[in-house]
Protein backbone atom coordinates (compact mmCIF):
# COMPACT_ATOMS: atom_id res chain seq x y z
CA UNK A 1 0.00 0.00 0.00
CA UNK A 2 2.83 2.57 0.65
CA UNK A 3 4.48 2.02 -2.40
CA UNK A 4 1.16 2.50 -4.27
CA UNK A 5 0.78 5.65 -2.39
CA UNK A 6 4.63 6.78 -3.62
CA UNK A 7 3.67 5.83 -6.95
CA UNK A 8 0.78 7.93 -6.73
CA UNK A 9 2.37 11.28 -5.59
CA UNK A 10 5.12 10.84 -8.05
CA UNK A 11 2.47 10.62 -10.83
CA UNK A 12 1.03 13.71 -9.39
CA UNK A 13 3.75 15.59 -9.02
CA UNK A 14 4.81 14.84 -12.85
CA UNK A 15 1.52 15.97 -14.03
CA UNK A 16 1.64 19.05 -12.34
CA UNK A 17 4.90 20.01 -13.65
CA UNK A 18 3.64 19.66 -17.64
CA UNK A 19 4.22 23.10 -18.84
CA UNK A 20 4.36 24.00 -22.80
CA UNK A 21 7.49 25.58 -24.10
CA UNK A 22 8.42 27.48 -26.23
CA UNK A 23 12.00 27.71 -28.30
CA UNK A 24 13.47 30.77 -28.64
CA UNK A 25 14.42 30.53 -32.11
CA UNK A 26 15.95 33.84 -32.89
CA UNK A 27 12.82 35.70 -34.19
CA UNK A 28 13.55 38.34 -36.50
CA UNK A 29 11.71 41.93 -37.14
CA UNK A 30 12.56 41.85 -40.82
CA UNK A 31 10.95 39.21 -43.17
CA UNK A 32 14.55 37.64 -44.96
CA UNK A 33 13.68 37.14 -48.56
CA UNK A 34 13.69 33.66 -49.79
CA UNK A 35 15.10 32.83 -53.69
CA UNK A 36 14.45 29.54 -55.23
CA UNK A 37 15.92 29.42 -58.99
CA UNK A 38 16.14 26.83 -61.80
CA UNK A 39 18.57 27.24 -64.70
CA UNK A 40 18.26 23.94 -67.00
CA UNK A 41 18.39 23.10 -70.62
CA UNK A 42 14.07 22.79 -70.73
CA UNK A 43 12.68 26.09 -70.99
CA UNK A 44 9.54 25.33 -69.49
CA UNK A 45 11.24 24.65 -66.35
CA UNK A 46 13.76 27.62 -65.51
CA UNK A 47 12.35 30.17 -63.43
CA UNK A 48 12.96 32.11 -60.06
CA UNK A 49 10.78 32.38 -57.02
CA UNK A 50 10.99 35.08 -54.50
CA UNK A 51 9.05 35.23 -51.30
CA UNK A 52 9.33 36.71 -47.88
CA UNK A 53 10.25 34.24 -44.91
CA UNK A 54 8.55 33.42 -41.83
CA UNK A 55 9.50 33.22 -38.54
CA UNK A 56 8.88 29.78 -37.02
CA UNK A 57 5.74 30.31 -35.20
CA UNK A 58 3.94 32.62 -37.62
CA UNK A 59 0.88 31.77 -39.52
CA UNK A 60 1.18 34.68 -42.25
CA UNK A 61 0.38 33.60 -45.84
CA UNK A 62 3.27 33.64 -48.37
CA UNK A 63 4.30 36.66 -49.64
CA UNK A 64 5.72 36.90 -52.90
CA UNK A 65 8.51 39.74 -53.76
CA UNK A 66 6.75 41.28 -57.22
CA UNK A 67 9.12 44.12 -58.32
CA UNK A 68 12.64 42.55 -58.15
CA UNK A 69 15.24 42.33 -61.17
CA UNK A 70 16.25 38.94 -61.84
CA UNK A 71 18.54 37.98 -64.60
CA UNK A 72 20.94 35.06 -65.39
CA UNK A 73 24.30 36.10 -66.67
CA UNK A 74 26.79 34.02 -68.77
CA UNK A 75 29.79 33.73 -67.61
CA UNK A 76 32.10 33.49 -70.78
CA UNK A 77 30.61 35.97 -72.85
CA UNK A 78 28.94 38.47 -69.87
CA UNK A 79 25.51 38.23 -71.80
CA UNK A 80 22.58 38.63 -69.48
CA UNK A 81 19.27 36.92 -69.68
CA UNK A 82 16.79 39.06 -68.83
CA UNK A 83 13.83 37.40 -66.50
CA UNK A 84 10.19 38.95 -65.88
CA UNK A 85 7.85 38.83 -63.26
CA UNK A 86 4.66 36.82 -64.25
CA UNK A 87 1.17 36.84 -62.50
CA UNK A 88 0.06 33.94 -63.36
CA UNK A 89 2.92 31.38 -62.10
CA UNK A 90 4.17 33.96 -59.54
CA UNK A 91 7.73 34.09 -60.38
CA UNK A 92 10.12 35.33 -62.29
CA UNK A 93 10.45 33.53 -66.18
CA UNK A 94 12.88 34.48 -69.18
CA UNK A 95 12.25 34.08 -72.76
CA UNK A 96 11.53 30.33 -73.10
CA UNK A 97 13.76 30.02 -75.83
CA UNK A 98 16.79 30.28 -73.23
CA UNK A 99 18.22 27.74 -72.06
CA UNK A 100 21.69 26.18 -70.65
CA UNK A 101 24.34 24.91 -72.44
CA UNK A 102 26.50 21.82 -71.13
CA UNK A 103 29.98 23.17 -69.89
CA UNK A 104 29.10 27.27 -69.42
CA UNK A 105 29.30 28.50 -65.95
CA UNK A 106 25.81 30.92 -64.81
CA UNK A 107 25.45 33.21 -62.58
CA UNK A 108 21.86 34.19 -61.02
CA UNK A 109 21.25 38.07 -59.96
CA UNK A 110 18.81 39.33 -57.91
CA UNK A 111 18.70 43.19 -56.71
CA UNK A 112 15.90 44.00 -54.27
CA UNK A 113 15.60 47.23 -52.33
CA UNK A 114 19.46 47.99 -52.75
CA UNK A 115 20.16 44.17 -51.66
CA UNK A 116 22.20 42.06 -54.66
CA UNK A 117 22.29 38.69 -54.24
CA UNK A 118 24.34 36.00 -56.21
CA UNK A 119 24.68 32.71 -57.15
CA UNK A 120 27.12 30.42 -59.51
CA UNK A 121 26.28 26.83 -60.92
CA UNK A 122 28.07 24.58 -63.66
CA UNK A 123 25.66 23.06 -66.30
CA UNK A 124 26.36 19.49 -66.09
CA UNK A 125 26.07 16.69 -68.56
CA UNK A 126 23.15 14.58 -68.16
CA UNK A 127 23.09 11.09 -67.42
CA UNK A 128 21.62 8.65 -69.56
CA UNK A 129 17.70 7.51 -69.08
CA UNK A 130 16.70 4.44 -70.47
CA UNK A 131 13.16 3.70 -69.57
CA UNK A 132 10.58 3.82 -67.34
CA UNK A 133 8.02 0.82 -66.55
CA UNK A 134 5.12 0.28 -64.51
CA UNK A 135 4.16 -2.95 -62.30
CA UNK A 136 1.29 -3.46 -60.46
CA UNK A 137 1.84 -4.90 -56.35
CA UNK A 138 -0.65 -6.58 -54.27
CA UNK A 139 -0.46 -5.85 -50.30
CA UNK A 140 2.82 -4.41 -50.37
CA UNK A 141 4.26 -4.19 -46.21
CA UNK A 142 3.96 -0.28 -45.42
CA UNK A 143 3.07 0.83 -49.29
CA UNK A 144 -0.04 -0.64 -49.94
CA UNK A 145 -1.46 -1.60 -53.10
CA UNK A 146 -1.42 -0.16 -56.32
CA UNK A 147 1.26 0.32 -60.02
CA UNK A 148 4.59 1.04 -58.86
CA UNK A 149 7.21 2.73 -61.27
CA UNK A 150 10.71 2.65 -61.52
CA UNK A 151 13.63 4.15 -63.77
CA UNK A 152 16.15 2.70 -65.74
CA UNK A 153 19.60 4.59 -66.68
CA UNK A 154 22.99 4.93 -66.50
CA UNK A 155 25.54 7.49 -64.98
CA UNK A 156 28.87 7.01 -66.79
CA UNK A 157 30.48 10.12 -64.52
CA UNK A 158 32.66 9.58 -62.03
CA UNK A 159 32.26 12.48 -60.38
CA UNK A 160 29.60 15.51 -59.26
CA UNK A 161 27.35 12.75 -58.81
CA UNK A 162 24.06 14.29 -57.09
CA UNK A 163 20.79 13.99 -58.50
CA UNK A 164 17.70 14.67 -57.66
CA UNK A 165 13.51 13.08 -59.46
CA UNK A 166 10.80 15.51 -59.34
CA UNK A 167 7.56 13.57 -59.82
CA UNK A 168 4.43 15.16 -61.27
CA UNK A 169 1.00 12.91 -60.57
CA UNK A 170 -1.66 14.16 -63.34
CA UNK A 171 0.21 17.31 -63.68
CA UNK A 172 0.76 18.77 -59.99
CA UNK A 173 4.15 17.96 -58.48
CA UNK A 174 4.67 15.76 -55.71
CA UNK A 175 5.84 18.15 -52.94
CA UNK A 176 5.33 16.86 -49.79
CA UNK A 177 9.00 15.97 -47.01
CA UNK A 178 8.81 12.13 -48.53
CA UNK A 179 8.76 13.33 -52.39
CA UNK A 180 12.26 14.61 -52.19
CA UNK A 181 13.63 11.65 -54.31
CA UNK A 182 17.56 12.60 -53.90
CA UNK A 183 20.42 10.49 -54.44
CA UNK A 184 23.99 10.47 -55.01
CA UNK A 185 27.08 7.99 -55.20
CA UNK A 186 27.77 7.22 -51.83
CA UNK A 187 26.87 3.67 -51.83
CA UNK A 188 27.28 3.32 -55.96
CA UNK A 189 25.00 4.00 -58.73
CA UNK A 190 23.86 0.54 -60.16
CA UNK A 191 20.57 0.97 -58.10
CA UNK A 192 19.78 3.44 -61.05
CA UNK A 193 20.75 0.28 -63.86
CA UNK A 194 18.79 -2.18 -61.80
CA UNK A 195 15.87 0.06 -61.18
CA UNK A 196 15.33 2.72 -59.20
CA UNK A 197 11.83 2.78 -57.80
CA UNK A 198 10.22 6.21 -56.79
CA UNK A 199 8.69 4.36 -53.80
CA UNK A 200 4.71 5.22 -53.82
CA UNK A 201 1.80 3.59 -55.66
CA UNK A 202 0.12 5.56 -58.23
CA UNK A 203 -3.94 4.36 -59.51
CA UNK A 204 -4.89 3.31 -62.65
CA UNK A 205 -5.34 6.16 -65.21
CA UNK A 206 -2.82 7.88 -63.68
CA UNK A 207 -0.55 10.98 -65.64
CA UNK A 208 2.92 10.67 -64.37
CA UNK A 209 5.96 12.66 -65.53
CA UNK A 210 9.34 12.46 -63.91
CA UNK A 211 12.00 15.12 -64.42
CA UNK A 212 15.50 13.61 -63.62
CA UNK A 213 17.99 16.61 -62.44
CA UNK A 214 22.04 16.99 -62.03
CA UNK A 215 22.84 18.91 -59.27
CA UNK A 216 25.76 21.10 -58.21
CA UNK A 217 27.10 20.01 -54.63
CA UNK A 218 25.62 23.30 -52.64
CA UNK A 219 22.32 22.72 -54.01
CA UNK A 220 22.21 18.83 -53.09
CA UNK A 221 23.42 19.49 -49.64
CA UNK A 222 20.75 22.18 -49.46
CA UNK A 223 18.16 20.03 -50.33
CA UNK A 224 19.29 17.43 -48.19
CA UNK A 225 19.34 19.45 -45.49
CA UNK A 226 15.92 21.12 -46.19
CA UNK A 227 14.24 16.98 -46.02
CA UNK A 228 16.45 16.51 -42.47
CA UNK A 229 14.50 19.57 -41.38
CA UNK A 230 10.93 18.78 -42.64
CA UNK A 231 11.05 15.25 -40.85
CA UNK A 232 12.34 16.99 -37.65
CA UNK A 233 9.96 15.66 -35.26
CA UNK A 234 10.64 18.86 -33.02
CA UNK A 235 11.27 16.29 -29.71
CA UNK A 236 12.84 16.49 -26.42
CA UNK A 237 15.90 14.96 -28.45
CA UNK A 238 15.92 16.67 -31.53
CA UNK A 239 18.20 19.79 -32.30
CA UNK A 240 16.81 22.87 -32.76
CA UNK A 241 15.37 23.90 -36.21
CA UNK A 242 17.46 25.78 -38.45
CA UNK A 243 17.98 26.78 -41.37
CA UNK A 244 19.23 24.85 -44.50
CA UNK A 245 22.71 26.18 -45.41
CA UNK A 246 21.94 28.81 -48.50
CA UNK A 247 24.00 28.36 -51.89
CA UNK A 248 22.97 32.34 -52.55
CA UNK A 249 25.30 34.96 -50.80
CA UNK A 250 24.71 39.04 -50.36
CA UNK A 251 26.85 41.20 -52.07
CA UNK A 252 25.82 44.06 -51.67
CA UNK A 253 23.79 45.88 -48.71
CA UNK A 254 23.03 44.26 -45.60
CA UNK A 255 20.95 41.35 -43.61
CA UNK A 256 20.39 37.53 -45.07
CA UNK A 257 19.62 35.35 -47.88
CA UNK A 258 17.53 31.90 -48.16
CA UNK A 259 16.86 29.58 -50.07
CA UNK A 260 19.02 28.05 -53.17
CA UNK A 261 19.82 28.26 -57.01
CA UNK A 262 19.96 25.20 -59.05
CA UNK A 263 21.75 24.74 -62.51
CA UNK A 264 21.41 21.20 -64.10
CA UNK A 265 19.98 19.17 -67.00
CA UNK A 266 16.52 18.17 -67.24
CA UNK A 267 15.65 14.70 -68.29
CA UNK A 268 11.97 14.04 -68.62
CA UNK A 269 9.71 11.46 -69.35
CA UNK A 270 5.62 10.95 -68.76
CA UNK A 271 4.09 7.72 -68.80
CA UNK A 272 0.27 6.93 -68.12
CA UNK A 273 -0.46 4.08 -66.33
CA UNK A 274 -3.17 2.10 -68.79
CA UNK A 275 -3.28 -1.81 -68.24
CA UNK A 276 -3.99 -4.02 -70.81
Amino acid sequence: MKKTWILLLISVFLFSCQEEVFLDLDQKEERVPVIEGYWTDQGISNEVRISLAKNYYDSLDKESVRDAEVFVKEQSTGRKIAFRYLDPTQSYRPNPTERAIVGETYQLNVSWKGQIYQSEGLMLAPPILDSVVWNYEKDRPFRGEGYFIKVFGKIPFLDNNQYRIRVFENDTLKNQREDYLLFDDTFGLQVFEKGLELGYAFQKNDRVRMELYRLNKDAFVYLNQLVNLLFSDGGLFSPPPQNPTSNIRVVSGKGEVLGYFVVSPVLTRTVTIVPD
